[in-house]
């Protein structure tokens, strides 16, 4: 049931909880309903923060689970924004004398465990000290003891809670809560009430791993992924239907059973009830079904939600009695519940956002010092080639900055938010996945997907305003047959046989044009040895251009109108700069290098390259004449020699045919020559000649240092390859940074 989507049901839904505190607290029908508010706020409502728990528990609790690691991050996560939220609610517990009692530091302590220093905030603490216990008792005993535990936990909550008047009625039991209230104000803390939704979350996930696994097991023998795929979808309605009619029913017996508590005032409080774990359940199950894009937005505006909405609601009441508007802002509940719940969103969104793009902004500033090896993104030299290649554009020419395979390698979210705010407004990639990607950087501009799209992703493509390019007639009348408006370019194939209509096709091109759900904003071909300068390969190209120049004279004569029109990729503008075209797809030359080293063009732009691979000395060792070094001994010392660990290899994209000595990098101003074989994380340097080398001293693999340079093209040379393939196949673990 894995289709390596993300949980969308789930994020929405905390979106959708987050409101329902605001609801608990707000109680936006006790003015003209107490019946109904208590129903909505009392019960309905009491699945929002378990839900919480849940989900927390989903992606934390496993038994699989081999170190605290994951703990460890939660609870460093959780204690920040519980320090932070404190710190932003001080002035609140100032005004309301929370600092003046007698007894302060008692129970300020007994606020920070169990209960927050404001009335919402003791999710975090709960938050905290639950997930360390389900945490804890599912490592020592497993999932089904450790819920049996938790159970046992939450019954005796359940007494402190909607069944005091059950307690109460013994007085043993109403002794012992007695002692609890003294150390809590309520059950509902991270000892009684969380763990067991914690667990649930770990079972939910245990679950949803062991089906899919099985699954894909009963997959094998043969079976192609689209039977297997059309064999799952049955049962995954058949399940999310299971779990939805589940949900259905219990959340009817909680509401029977809150009902019949209020009626007969058997509740101290009421958050937990009976039939809540099921409910919450069955419900996270069925959500988690819903699966579709990333939600992240979602998430953290769901927190911010649930954390300044009590500092909204004070602001919404201190503005009524100011404006002599409390009458309708204060008195009139649902009015009241309304303004303080959009007043909220905005704030959540506003705040959400602007973490957003401060976070997106930190991951261009690693520190060098603190990794083995890293990408250097220059800029400034992307933005000055983009300027010097849109200088040589024919008039009117847009560039199309090509992005695919993390933007050649050099990241595909630094260079398309660097571009579009240097004024690029068109963006080419390879997939779906790349241009809904570049969609959630916030890119506006036009994204054109230059490969295949299944045509059953229609919505998708609709849903993220994307550019679908149609390879041949009968692409597009799939495409046309999906029901949802697409906007496309037209690829037509001059010659290079890879993808499109031929130029012979107009009969079909002219249906094409025609078909009603298909938006045809451009059509475009390639030229595939614009970067040759043979005669040849020149008639090739001209050919080419003749082909698809006569196609497009042809279609105007038949009534088409022309859509933009794009042939020029890099080598297609340093080669053949004066075609009238709308776009210039810049890909390789974007980034400052050329495909080749030998490569000539007949426009000699200042290119300069944006990416260096840089690398530090780990360890030095000293062998003697005659030892060797590495994977099959390929190298011998034919002198006493110095040798330099780099902590970078094959996996990081350097080819491991650079070995032996075909490839140097520059340490302390000097050439040192690689020796023995690369290895998939490591490779070994010659340092004999390169003067006082130290552990921690960088090197440069690619780029330049000083008067020393080792270039891309030169590289993949060495390797037998091409620039575009060295590029694209870094930066997969390697991080990066802002140049200096």
């Amino acid at each position: 049931m894995n289709d390596g989507k993300a949980y969308t049901g789930i994020d929405c839904f905390r979106f959708a909880a987050a409101l329902l505190v605001i609801a608990i607290h707000t109680s936006p029908l006790s003015s003209c309903s107490a019946p109904g508010d208590f129903f909505l706020t009392r019960i309905a409502a009491r699945v929002a923060v378990p839900f919480f728990f849940m989900t927390s528990g989903f992606f934390l609790i496993s038994r699989y689970a081999k170190d605290n690691e994951k703990l460890r991050v939660f609870l460093r996560k959780t204690a920040w924004i519980y320090g932070g939220a404190i710190i932003l609610y001080l002035p609140l517990n100032v005004y309301n004398g929370y600092f003046s009692g007698r007894h302060f530091l008692p129970v300020l302590f007994r606020d920070l465990l169990f209960d927050g220093t404001m009335y919402h905030l003791w999710y975090l603490p709960a938050s905290m000290l639950g997930a360390c216990l389900a945490w804890g008792m599912v490592r020592k005993m497993g999932l089904k003891k450790a819920f049996l535990l938790a159970g046992v936990l939450y019954l005796l909550g359940l007494f402190g809670d909607s069944y005091y008047g059950i307690a109460g009625k013994f007085s043993f039991l109403e002794h012992l809560y007695a002692e609890i209230f003294e150390i809590s104000d309520y059950t509902r803390n991270g000892i009684f009430f969380a763990p067991v939704f914690f667990i649930l979350g770990g079972i939910a996930a245990d679950q949803t791993a062991r089906a899919e696994n099985g699954f894909h097991r009963g997959g094998k023998g043969g079976r192609h992924s689209a039977e297997i795929q059309a064999a799952e979808k049955p049962e995954q309605k058949r399940l999310s239907a299971k779990y939805f009619c589940g949900f259905g029913i219990f959340f009817l017996l909680m509401c029977i059973e809150g009902m019949s508590l209020h009626r007969f005032q058997m509740q101290r409080h009421d958050s937990m009830y009976v039939f809540l774990p099921p409910c919450v359940y069955f419900l996270f199950r069925w959500l988690s079904f819903w699966r579709g894009g990333r939600r992240k937005a979602l998430r953290t505006s769901a927190l911010l939600l649930y954390l300044i909405h009590p500092m909204v609601i004070v602001a919404v009441r201190i503005l009524g009695k100011i404006t002599g508007l409390q009458r309708f802002l204060i008195e009139n509940s649902l009015v009241h519940f309304l303004t303080v719940s959009i007043s909220s969103v905005f704030f959540a969104v506003l705040f959400a956002g602007l973490w957003d793009q401060w976070k997106r902004g930190q991951k261009m500033q690693y520190a060098p010092g603190k990794d083995r090896s890293w990408l250097e993104i220059d800029r400034d030299n992307l933005r000055h080639n983009a300027k010097a290649l849109k200088k040589a554009m024919p008039q009117g020419c847009e560039m199309m900055a090509v992005m695919k395979a993390e933007a050649y390698g050099h990241g595909m979210y630094e260079i398309a938010a660097c571009l579009d705010q240097a004024g690029v407004k068109a963006f080419a990639v390879a997939t779906i996945e790349e241009g809904i990607r570049l969609r959630r950087f916030g890119i506006s501009g036009e994204i054109l997907i230059l490969g295949y799209t299944d045509p059953a992703r229609a919505a998708e493509l609709h849903r993220y305003d994307l550019t679908q390019t149609l390879i041949d007639y009968s692409y597009s009348r799939h495409l046309n047959g999906q029901g949802c408006d697409v906007k496309v370019h037209i690829k037509i194939d001059t010659g290079m046989h890879r993808l499109g209509f031929g130029t012979e096709d107009e009969e079909r091109l002219l249906h094409t044009f025609n078909m009603r759900r298909l938006h045809v904003c451009g059509i475009y071909t390639h030229l595939c040895v614009a970067d040759s300068q043979k005669e040849a390969d020149i008639r090739f190209t001209d050919r080419q251009i003749h082909r698809f120049y006569g196609l497009l004279e042809r279609l105007e004569q038949r009534g088409v109108k022309l859509p933009k029109i794009h042939l020029q990729s890099s080598y297609g503008l340093l080669n053949y700069p004066g075609l009238p075209c709308d776009y210039v797809r810049a890909g390789i030359a974007l980034y400052g290098v050329l495909g080749s080293s030998y490569d000539q063009t007949r426009l000699k732009l200042d290119l300069r390259p944006v990416l260096s691979l840089k690398s530090r000395v780990v360890l030095l060792r000293r062998i003697k004449k005659g030892e060797s070094v590495g994977y099959g001994r390929t190298f011998t010392a034919c002198r006493d020699s110095r040798i330099a660990v780099l902590p970078a290899g094959y996996a990081d994209g350097l080819p491991g045919n650079l070995s032996g000595g075909r490839f140097s990098v520059i340490l302390n101003g000097q050439m040192a020559p690689v020796i023995g074989r690369i290895c998939m994380d490591q490779l070994m340097v010659d340092v004999t000649d390169a003067g006082p080398v130290a552990v921690g001293d960088v090197a440069t693999l690619i780029g330049q240092d000083g008067e020393k340079e080792v270039s891309a093209p030169e590289t993949a040379g060495y390797a037998g390859s091409i620039t575009n393939e060295l590029l694209s196949r870094m930066g997969g673990r390697l991080p990066r940074i802002a140049a200096s």
